[in-house]
């Protein structure tokens, strides 16, 4: 067999190679939606490779020969009657392949996508915009590398793994220190974080009053919180947006725990495309505010004995407690319209 050299032979240059080796986390795409073209701009600037992207319907076959894939972005914006069994595919070859997960649902699609949802490492969108989803993008890429770190560590021989972890110890012992030379800076979180009342301050509030009693009072001396004032309350918040912009009063994690509050005196089930719109703030945003919600052991999944594809958000009991407590410690500084008790917010 004879082999034509690009540059001839005559000159000895060898044959250039086909391309440098690509060791960037890879990625596949699994897409119902169109416009999508600007996906492989956007995997390049989060330091990703786009191995490739494929319509739904052949996600199940390409499932089961894929090699190499080290995050999965699944858009699901619309219904469609392979999604369930493609949602389970993905998440159990995640699982197995400990690789993270990106679900990009629609508000038609996410309560199913939520409640498939089994990886630790998946990361659920609805509606996201482009910023959303280069985070999320970023995210799972560090998750991968990371990954993908403790496996060659562990493929390694004794002497090779010892000295990488003495690097690592090293390289983290001078980023504690680098850290401890400059002031820290501020970086964006979903943590609570503490109240206002746990930091300093020169301000002397109201002395604590003792709790009144009156005919709002039960046998226990707490007050019966009813679902309408509830509502009410919530009313109150959004009636803000009108006078004012709305921005300035975001709350997403105090509008979900009051919904569901209301829906368990209601004795209602809520989903989580509802929880979603009650929060009033974009659908990826809620649903990060719900899993830290539930994280945090305030909220807890439902299972619909009814339908297998469908996870309602409620409240934990000790959160419908502190609500009940909080309404009752309150009532000094909320009034009650007329004679049909309804709950007003003063702020």
């Amino acid at each position: 067999m004879t082999i034509d050299f690009p540059y001839g032979k005559e000159e000895g240059i060898l044959p250039l190679p086909f391309g440098k080796r690509d060791d960037r986390p890879g990625l596949l795409v699994l897409t119902d939606m169109a416009g999508t073209d600007g996906i492989a701009a956007v995997a390049d600037s989060a330091g990703l490779r786009l191995l490739e992207v494929i319509g739904l319907e052949d996600g199940p076959y390409r499932l089961d020969i894929q090699l190499g894939c080290d995050i999965i972005l699944l858009f699901c914006d619309k219904p469609s009657p392979i999604l369930e069994r493609l949602l389970v595919q993905v998440e159990t070859f995640a699982i197995q392949r400990e690789i993270p997960v990106i679900l990009v649902a629609g508000l038609d699609t996410v309560d199913l996508a939520y409640a498939c949802t089994r990886n630790d490492r998946t990361q659920l969108l609805c509606q996201p915009d482009e910023t959303d989803l280069a985070a999320a993008l970023l995210t799972a890429g560090e998750s991968a590398e990371a990954v993908q770190r403790v496996h060659d560590i562990s493929s390694d021989s004794d002497g090779i793994r010892l000295q990488k972890l003495s690097d690592e110890v090293s390289r983290i012992a001078r980023t504690l220190e680098s850290l401890t030379q400059r002031r820290p800076q501020a970086a964006p979180s979903f943590e609570l974080g503490p109240r206002i009342s746990d930091r300093p301050s020169d301000y002397v509030g109201m002395p604590v009053l003792a709790p009144l009693g009156g005919e709002s009072a039960g046998l226990d001396g707490k007050e019966h919180v009813t679902a309408q004032q509830v509502r009410d309350l919530l009313r109150a918040r959004r009636l803000r947006d009108e006078f004012l912009p709305g921005d300035l009063f975001a709350d997403p994690a105090w509008d979900m725990l009051l919904d569901l509050f209301a829906a368990r005196l209601e004795q209602e089930r809520v989903s989580v495309s509802s929880l979603c719109i009650a929060s009033a703030v974009p659908p990826t945003t809620a649903l990060r505010w719900i899993r830290t919600l539930t994280e945090k052991g305030l909220l807890q999944r439902q299972a619909d004995p009814h339908d297998g594809r469908r996870i309602f958000i409620a409240l934990a009991d000790n959160a419908a407690a502190a609500l009940t407590e909080w309404f009752s410690a309150s009532r000094r500084f909320l009034s009650y319209e007329g004679r049909s008790g309804s709950l007003i917010d003063p702020v």
